[in-house]
């Protein structure tokens, strides 16, 4: 919900400086709508009108992300922190807290939907906008993506050894993209990707 303030001033400028005052932001934060303009009356004083204007805070795609993410904390009855920063067109969304990890799902499968959800919420405000949006729980990305290097070298080594084509489980389009960048340099194998998701999975084969 956005936060409005109505202020009534002798100036536009005086009313932006209390505006920012009650509401703790700044000027750029801030989307002006005039409802009764000020008039200074005769000799400049004698039935002078002070000015009417609307103040309205604007929200930015990181507190619509941060927001959207803390409601389904918040239907989920789980206690947890949300932070979100910003890396170029990236926002990542980090949920701290132990009791979320029971929405990280079955191989991630419900934090990817509280990802693509949470980009959709983003889209629907700003359907110009090109952010992409990362959500973690207690670092359970960084875990999975250590995991499936040691898991995509292991089955590459046993490919060279047997020179027999393996095809792995079923992936998402992030999980095998690092899988695709682990092996890419590996003189003995190669990877390729089969299928239509979600049952799209990656396949590595012996180089001939």
């Amino acid at each position: 919900m956005r936060v409005s303030l109505e202020i009534k001033s002798k100036t536009k400028e005086e009313a932006i400086s209390k505006a920012m005052a009650k509401l703790n932001v700044n000027s750029k934060d801030l989307e002006v709508e005039v409802l009764q303009q000020a008039t200074k009356g005769f000799l400049g004083f004698i039935g002078a009108k002070e000015g009417l204007y609307k103040f309205t805070v604007i929200e930015t795609e990181l507190d619509i992300a941060k927001k959207f993410v803390e409601t389904i904390l918040k239907n989920s009855k789980i206690e947890a922190k949300v932070n979100v920063t910003q890396e170029n067109n990236l926002i990542k969304v980090d949920i701290e807290g132990k009791d979320a990890a029971s929405l990280i799902g079955r191989r991630g499968e419900t934090l990817d939907s509280i990802q693509f959800l949470t980009g959709l919420a983003l889209n629907k405000i700003n359907k110009d906008s090109h952010m992409r949006v990362l959500v973690d729980i207690e670092n359970y990305r960084s875990k999975r993506e250590e995991s499936l290097i040691r898991y995509a070298n292991k089955v590459a080594r046993e490919v060279a050894k047997t020179k027999k084509t393996k095809k792995l489980d079923y992936m998402n389009p992030y999980e095998r993209r690092i899988v695709h960048s682990a092996l890419q340099n590996d003189k003995y194998v190669s990877t390729y990707s089969e299928g239509t998701d979600p049952y799209r999975r990656l396949v590595i084969e012996y180089k001939r």
